[in-house]
């Protein structure tokens, strides 16, 4: 049990807490702590014992899972024409952790909030994104032109550093020039990787990592942290550190200490498509990719089972069998399906899967997931500003947060009421542990973090907040620590099992939209070669 002064430190650092002050300022009016249906993952992982249905339905086939990955799987077979499918999903709402949320006529993120222009080589996202009115031409070389509404408009980022705040997200002021220096040599490393290509031709680090180089240079770099090939490299420099750890808790959720090296550089390196570029243009929304959640659904329709918990799935002589629960009518209901897309998190593989062998189980185990708490807070005015103006992307330096994102920043509303999305990562070298304490807190909790955390940048913003609603994602983000991505258990659970094929983000060890799309489209298709419809006719 911490005190007040305690929980601050541990959760924002003690610089942070320190400039805060202790004594505790007056809470926001309302607000409402939030969550995934935890109560219902319980029962599975504790393997509680589900009635069964009266009836099975009859699908060609089942996508497990309604998040990013689920919903593409989706899209890529009403592509190609497959129409018989279903869609289930646990929470009361399909997109995970990029659903989003709107209050009168604000529209903001619950999580995930924007994704970088595709390159080239990524075909399929670039139809996505094309259907969908983003996309408005594509070069001869194959690259395509975003409509100017969709990316990021200036000033893009900013952050706060010594009481002040500074265009960009590498704090200049007062930088010596042994700063300077260091900030470059890390840069000539990473457009290094930029420029190296295998043996293959392929890109060192590239988006969907799948198409990446996996030779034995890059993949080296996954057996050590990212604090360790700092450190070898003789980067000493205190703010390029700081850059380097948010960054890895930025896409992570995971120290500089905890990260892969190859998960390090990959977040530098793989958004750039040439030496010296600087990283691909990043197209947003008010709602983050919560847009791109609501165009998959819409492709889905009623095919798309909200509040249903898959409790288990088993191969059966020519299909497999899918158990659920019905949260909303509290009843059973199963289905027989010739091929099932198992766009779930890994983690459940084990509790849901029957028939697995011993090795396929222990695979599931080695995906660690990290917990984060998101934050929206409406506001009836903006703070008080000096230097430089609210930006989409604001970030505190040396606090354990991620800082904040401008919902109305897309709109060209850069005055009166707002809201803004917190981010927070929840690192620890346990995450079991790190889950519980993040469930331990209450509202009134993390409201006080949020609130003392805004109050450094903006000493006003409690005459400002109108409501504070705080998100608690248990298992947001696959954890690509040390070893992970060159292991062979992540490359092993993306192969089927009999009829189950398997999708999501952290198959790729990283958790990203790119990644998740491409998964869910991998696994689409696996499934029409298996029925003996053509995969390239569409994309």
């Amino acid at each position: 049990m911490l005190n007040r002064r305690e929980l601050l430190s541990v959760l924002l650092g003690s610089q942070v807490a320190a400039l805060s002050g202790c004594a505790r300022k007056t809470l926001p009016p309302a607000g409402e702590l939030l969550a995934p249906n935890f109560a219902v993952g319980h029962q599975i992982r504790d393997a509680h014992q589900w009635p069964a249905a009266k009836s099975k339905q009859k699908v060609d086939t089942l996508i497990v899972g309604g998040g990013m990955a689920g919903l593409s799987a989706a899209w890529r077979l009403q592509k190609a024409g497959v129409e018989d499918f279903v869609v289930l999903e646990m929470d009361d709402s399909v997109g995970g952790t990029a659903r989003s949320g709107t209050n009168g006529s604000f529209a903001y993120p619950w999580g995930a909030h924007y994704v970088p222009t595709p390159m080239a080589d990524n075909v399929a996202m670039i139809g996505l994104l094309s259907e969908m009115g983003v996309v408005e031409s594509i070069a001869e070389d194959g690259s395509p032109k975003i409509a100017e509404q969709y990316l990021c408009r200036d000033p893009e980022e900013r952050v706060f550093f010594e009481g002040e705040w500074y265009h960009g997200l590498y704090p200049f002021a007062g930088a010596t020039d042994d700063d300077k220096a260091q900030l470059a040599k890390f840069q000539a490393q990473v457009n290094d990787w930029v420029t190296k290509r295998d043996d293959q031709g392929r890109r060192m680090f590239a988006i969907p990592n799948a198409s990446g180089s996996t030779s034995e240079s890059v993949m080296a770099l996954d057996q050590e942290s990212m604090a360790d090939w700092v450190d070898r490299n003789g980067f000493t420099s205190e703010r390029l550190r700081w850059v380097v750890d948010y960054s890895c808790r930025d896409d992570y959720g995971l120290s500089i200490d905890q990260t892969s090296a190859w998960a390090g550089m990959f977040y530098f390196a793989a958004r750039i498509a040439k030496p010296g570029d600087e990283s691909q243009a990043v197209i947003t929304w008010p709602e983050g990719n919560g847009r791109i959640v609501n165009h998959l659904a819409a492709v889905c329709g009623d095919r798309v089972r909200s509040n249903h918990a898959v409790t288990s799935i088993e191969n059966v002589d020519g299909g497999v069998d899918v158990n659920a629960w019905n949260v909303a009518q509290r009843r059973a209901v199963a289905f027989t399906a010739k091929r099932v897309v198992f766009a779930a998190p890994q983690f459940l593989v084990p509790h849901l899967i029957r028939g697995l062998n011993p090795e396929r189980i222990a695979d599931a185990k080695q995906f660690q997931y990290g917990s984060w708490v998101v934050a929206n807070l409406h506001l009836s005015d903006r703070p008080n500003e000096s230097k430089f103006p609210m930006c989409w992307d604001n970030v505190i330096y040396g606090s354990k947060s991620l800082g904040y994102v401008t919902s109305t920043h897309q709109t060209g509303l850069d005055h009166g009421p707002t809201v803004v999305t917190w981010y927070y990562p929840i690192t620890g070298s346990d995450p079991r542990l790190k889950r519980k304490e993040l469930l331990a807190l209450g509202w009134s909790d993390w409201a006080d973090v949020v609130m003392t955390d805004l109050r450094v940048p903006h000493p006003d913003i409690g005459d400002l907040v109108t409501r504070l609603d705080v998100m608690q994602w248990g298992h947001a983000m696959v954890q690509p620590r040390v070893g992970f991505v060159s292991g062979a258990a992540r490359t092993r659970a993306a192969l089927p099992f009999d009829a189950i094929h398997f999708a999501g983000t952290d198959l790729s060890g990283v958790a990203l939209f790119e990644e998740a799309f491409y998964h869910g489209v991998r696994a689409a298709e696996e499934v029409m070669q298996a029925i003996g419809v053509e995969t390239s006719s569409v994309l």
